[in-house]
C-alpha cells in the first residue's frame, strides 16, 4: 500500500514538473510575442489604411475614403495585434509562411465576421444613402455586413500572420541532420 502512494506521488511530481516546462516553453518565446505583436501591429494598421480607404472609394466621396481609412487603421491595428500573438502561439519559430497565412485566414474571418454581426444599423442605413449600388448590395443586412467584414479584416490577417511567420521562421541546421544510412 506504501509502494502505491509512492507511485502517486512520484506520478503527480512528475506530471506537476512536466506541466512547468511546458509552462517555461511559452515564458521562453515572451520576447517573440512581443516583437510579433508590435511588428504586426504596424504592419495591420498599414495595410488596414489602404483597404479601408480603398473600401471608402466606393462611396465616391472624399469623407468617405477619410472614414475608411480611419476605420481601416483601427481594425488593422487590432487584428495585426491579436494575428502577431496568434502566429507565434499556433507557429512559435518552427511554423513558417504557410503556418502564419492559413492562422491569420482563419482568425481574420471569424474576428471579421463578429465585428460584423455588431454594426448598428443606422451605420448601414446612412451608407445605404450614398445609394451607391455596390454599398447598397454590401450593407443591405447583418449578413452582407459581417461577410464584408469577415473578408476584409481575413485580408489583413492573411497578410500580417505571412509575413510574422516567415520572420519568425528559424533556419534548420543541416549539419546536425542524420544522412540516411
Amino acid at each position: 500500500m506504501a509502494v502505491e502512494i509512492n507511485e502517486n506521488r512520484m506520478d503527480y511530481n512528475f506530471k506537476a514538473h512536466q506541466h512547468l516546462e511546458e509552462r517555461d516553453v511559452h515564458l521562453d518565446n515572451k520576447g517573440l510575442y512581443l516583437k510579433s505583436s508590435i511588428f504586426g501591429t504596424s504592419l495591420g494598421g498599414g495595410s488596414g489604411i489602404l483597404l479601408g480607404a480603398a473600401t471608402g472609394a466606393l462611396s465616391a466621396s472624399w469623407s468617405g475614403v477619410q472614414f475608411g481609412a480611419l476605420a481601416g487603421l483601427i481594425l488593422g491595428v487590432l487584428t495585426g495585434l491579436l494575428t502577431g500573438a496568434l502566429t507565434v502561439r499556433v507557429g512559435g519559430r518552427t511554423g513558417g509562411v504557410s503556418t502564419g497565412a492559413y492562422t491569420g485566414m482563419l482568425f481574420g474571418a471569424v474576428l471579421g465576421g463578429v465585428l460584423g454581426i455588431f454594426i448598428p444599423d443606422s451605420f448601414r442605413a446612412s451608407v445605404a444613402s450614398f445609394h451607391v449600388l455596390v454599398l447598397d448590395v454590401l450593407t443591405q443586412g447583418r449578413f452582407e455586413t459581417a461577410v464584408l467584414l469577415s473578408f476584409l479584416v481575413s485580408c489583413i490577417a492573411t497578410m500580417v500572420g505571412a509575413w510574422v511567420g516567415g520572420r519568425n521562421l528559424e533556419a534548420r541546421n543541416l549539419s546536425k541532420a542524420q544522412s540516411p544510412q
